[in-house]
């Protein structure tokens, strides 16, 4: 295409540069070409037939001896007819000549065609480039933007998956049916068109979907449920025909589709016009369009199957669910020890006891949590990351990094002492409590200060007595900031938050009020598009009946905190005195303070 337009552009120029030459319309014997031939400074000339017959002579003439050499000296003399004595005249003075017939075929190209086909090669050189560019942009958007993995893409194994032991083994016949098809069709099996991974965010729903592509060997599109979006009508279903497409070219394959709730979302819970549910029309229409004998496998990810549309959740479509629940204190451990394969961990580096520490913990949160250690140790130039490294992370990702650089005065030093023992106190004196970890009136994150928890287990059920123990915990900060200080601040804001919050769900959510018996409130308590919140299913009577027992047991907990500390002061006041001097109380050091060891029995 360049050599194309290379050699237009040429012969543009060279018919540009000989259109540009001006000639006489003289006889040939001019005085000037006259003078010229008889002085000797011409060699020779051409004499060019024009159509109309007139003959052109061209010519270059030898410079003067007063004439600048890199002049030009072309000339040129016009003749309005052919005659014998130009060419005996041409003759007697030795300059050569001959005749040039033009074609007027050729001039008419050159003076009409060509400048033509040049405009229309530059304009089509510009606009192949123009769309190779827009690839994925304006021109393409009905096309899908589902990104392929390759086989030849580096896999991510079962190996790399950890805490999900039954979802793994839930997934192993449709890696056994797209590694050997014939094995489930001759008995006249048919494996699911689609899986619906369900969990929260974190727990690995993706890694999942690609780990099965990598276990069966086969490609694995990868797309968003927004992806789909467009404010043009009907790009989404477009985009929704050429990926299944797609799919079908690639079989056996893997169609992995990522929050599908923002495209499979019910059509009765939202505000929308009859071209909002093209995208999710099409999406039903080719889920029912295709068999699994394709080899065309599809899996989606979601954490609200809750706003799905029930159509999208019939048999023949997704007709098999899969729950991606948080990990449990062994699934923590494992998935721990993935993520430090290539971490350099000192010998005395306890992978439990971060385990223990971090209920609720997601897979991408354990991850985060290994690279923040890792971070640290390169920070303090360590060899290797140890358990001061893997308890500073985790502190630091539950309640944020400490502020060492905030300077507070003595006396804001001294209520967060009293508040933060307040709380130590009440946990470690009431039953079914979680472990003290430490407490400290260092500054970290939004807060002054912390007293920190250690669970042993994985607690299921939660009894109502943990629960009210819970919230007198939460009220040891107030508390003793009313028992040792004799006034109350603004330091309580948090906890009286989740305390409240927690009340509510004991009366609202599990049934824990004897005043208002085993049944749950606020079923309705959710968002609409058109008027907001939807109505309470209970009356202004009842609202008001939930709001004197959520005051009550908070009334009840902040008595319960009171009335420990106020028959601890000794062994409160010694560690505000700890907190004060150290900054940073221990769990077991804590412990010996508030429940120090009975004293040895005398001999008998």
């Amino acid at each position: 295409m360049w050599a194309v337009i290379a050699t237009l552009f040429g012969s543009m120029v060279y018919f540009w540069m000989s259109a540009g030459e001006e000639y006489k319309i003289l006889p040939y014997y001019d005085p000037d070409f006259v003078e010229m031939v008889e002085a000797g400074r011409v060699e020779k000339v051409e004499i060019v037939t024009e159509s109309s017959g007139r003959l052109l002579v061209k010519g270059i003439r030898k410079p003067l001896p007063d004439e600048d050499p890199a002049a030009p000296f072309r000339f040129g003399v016009y003749c309005r007819q052919k005659e014998d004595t130009l060419e005996k005249f041409l003759k007697e003075h030795g300059v050569g000549y001959k005749y040039v017939e033009q074609n007027p075929y050729v001039a008419g190209f050159l003076s009409n065609v060509l400048p033509l086909l040049l405009v229309l090669g530059i304009g089509y050189l510009v606009f192949s480039r123009f769309m190779k560019r827009a690839e994925g942009g304006a021109l393409s958007f009905g096309k899908s933007r589902a990104k392929l993995l390759s086989r030849d893409t580096r896999k991510v194994t079962f190996e790399r998956v950890a805490g999900i032991e039954e979802a793994k083994e839930e997934v192993q016949e449709i890696i056994n049916f797209l590694k050997d098809p014939k094995k489930f069709e001759k008995l006249g099996g048919r494996i699911p068109h689609g899986v619906l991974l369900v969990g929260p965010p974190g727990t690995g729903k993706t890694l999942l979907a690609k780990a099965i592509a990598g276990e069966a060997d086969v490609p694995f599109f990868c797309i968003s449920g927004s992806d789909f979006e467009d404010t043009f009508v009907g790009v989404g279903a477009s985009r929704v025909r050429d990926m299944f497409d797609q799919g079908r070219k690639s079989a056996p394959c893997i169609i992995f589709i990522d929050e599908i709730d923002s495209v499979g979302r019910s059509r009765h819970a939202k505000m929308q016009t009859r071209y909002d549910d093209q995208t999710l029309n099409q999406l039903l229409a080719e889920m029912d369009g295709f068999e699994t004998s394709e080899g065309v496998i599809i899996i989606a990810a979601t954490n609200r199957p809750d706003v799905l549309d029930r159509a999208l959740m019939r048999p023949g479509r997704f007709d098999r669910q899969i729950v991606l629940d948080l990990p449990t204190l062994e699934g923590r451990i494992e998935i721990l020890k993935v993520h430090v394969a290539k971490v350099k961990l000192a010998p005395d580096a306890d992978l439990r006891r971060i385990a223990r520490g971090t209920p609720g913990f997601s897979g991408a949160d354990l991850a985060n949590l290994i690279n923040e250690a890792a971070l640290i140790a390169a920070r303090q130039d360590k060899e290797s990351v140890d358990n001061a490294d893997l308890d500073e992370a985790r502190d630091k990702v539950l309640w944020g990094r400490e502020r060492k650089s905030r300077k507070t005065d003595e006396a804001d030093r001294k209520i967060t002492a009293y508040h933060e023992a307040g709380h130590a106190v009440v946990n470690v004196l009431t039953p079914e409590s979680d472990p003290l970890h430490k407490v400290t009136i260092i500054p970290r994150g939004m807060a002054l200060g912390g007293t920190m928890f250690l669970p042993e287990k994985d607690i299921t059920h939660v009894s109502r007595r943990k629960l009210l123990g819970n919230l007198a915990i939460s009220m040891g900060g107030r508390a003793a900031e009313e028992v040792f200080l004799g006034d109350i601040c603004t330091g309580a804001r948090q906890d009286l938050k989740e305390a409240t919050a927690l009340a509510r769900a004991m009366v609202c959510d599990w049934g824990m009020s004897d005043a208002l018996g085993p049944r749950t409130f606020g079923a309705n308590d959710e968002m609409t598009p058109l008027f907001g919140r939807a109505a309470n299913d209970y009356s202004d009577d009842t609202a008001k009946r939930i709001d004197a027992e959520v005051t009550r047991l908070l009334a009840e907990a902040h008595q319960a905190a009171r009335a420990l500390l106020e028959n601890h002061r000794a062994q409160t006041e010694t560690l505000v005195a700890a907190l004060l001097e150290h900054e940073t109380v221990d769990g077991p050091a804590a412990e010996s303070i508030i429940r120090p060891l009975p004293p040895p029995s005398p001999p008998i």
